[in-house]
């Protein structure tokens, strides 16, 4: 058996990881960024879907981790619209579920959730305490997961990110990227504002955040469970800065070197209408985490420079 983090000895078998959405954007990076923490069983949907209650409640049990990580995530915002069921099965029911038996094992839980849980009208930067108001289903989902982990009641960090995008999978970056090597001219929305955040810095920070657990719990009897009651809860975590879509999409094409760049037209968002509305304020306030522990995040454009400088895919 694992140990598990209330165990405050280093020695024996080495701690197991649970991570789920090992092949999504985060996940990928936190894979590779978990390394030495323990023993990663690293789980994509074909090893576990969390469309599946059941298996992710079996998987759980089955594997007793010291701690779970969980990056997957139903994603699909516009499908979300007429996909009801899977989204709130995948983002609220499977996250309740991942808590209820990490808590039950005293295992911590690290989840992901987003900027949509906020109506994206607030003037300023959300801090975490601010007054929820999804606008679309995905942001319903999402919301519920945090409350349902919560309600477990086990020791837990919630990092609410936004605009994420890498160097696989389906994102902004890549999406602009190959546009961008097939039409002349793009129109991109200029209206809505946020942070894009690279998912080597969400997992980058974890580790970091999940490294100052393991240096304050040598010390004492009981160092994860009194690290993890301490600091438990929601904290935003994306990069730091401002922009539009439209100012990203520029930035892309100027970091990215192209020999002959599109010209990007800025466009309001009512001029590209989707089924899943939209917040026009997506800055998340980073405050709370670097009072906590001591960690800011790079600006976009230069963790962006740094995505690109490792090399890109057009194709996704």
């Amino acid at each position: 058996m694992p140990e598990h983090f209330d165990d405050g000895s280093m020695r024996g078998a080495p701690r197991t990881i649970l991570l789920t959405g090992a092949n999504g954007q985060v996940g990928f990076e936190l894979a590779r960024s978990l390394q030495g923490f323990g023993r990663v069983v690293a789980c994509d949907r074909s090893a576990l879907d969390l469309a599946d209650l059941a298996k992710v409640r079996d998987a759980v049990r089955e594997i007793r981790p010291a701690l779970i990580v969980n990056a997957a995530a139903y994603t699909a915002v516009d499908q979300a619209e007429t996909d009801v069921d899977a989204a709130m099965r995948i983002n609220a029911q499977a996250p309740g579920i991942l808590a209820e038996e990490a808590a039950r094992i005293h295992a911590p839980l690290v989840h992901y959730s987003t900027d949509y849980v906020f109506d994206g009208r607030a003037p300023n930067a959300y801090v975490e305490d601010d007054e929820t108001n999804p606008q679309n289903t995905y942001g319903r989902s999402k919301l519920a997961g945090e409350q349902a982990i919560s309600a477990a009641g086990g020791a837990h960090l919630i990092f609410r990110t936004s605009w994420v995008y890498g160097a696989r999978g389906k994102n902004f970056l890549l999406t602009m990227l190959r546009l961008g090597g097939e039409r002349p001219e793009l129109r991109v929305v200029a209206d809505q504002i946020g942070a894009p955040t690279w998912s080597n810095t969400i997992a980058v920070m974890t580790a970091n955040v999940l490294a100052q657990a393991i240096g304050t719990g040598a010390k004492d009897d009981a160092p994860w469970n009194d690290w993890w009651r301490e600091r438990s809860g929601v904290y935003h975590l994306t990069a730091a800065g401002q922009t539009s879509w439209h100012g990203f999409a520029e930035a892309i094409f100027e970091l990215a070197g192209l020999a002959k760049k599109p010209t990007v037209h800025a466009i309001p968002a009512s001029a590209y209408p989707t089924p899943a509305t939209r917040p026009s304020n997506s800055r998340l306030s980073n405050d709370k985490l670097a009072r906590t522990f001591g960690l800011r995040a790079p600006e976009w454009r230069e963790a962006l420079s740094l995505c690109l400088a490792g090399g890109v895919s057009s194709s996704g």
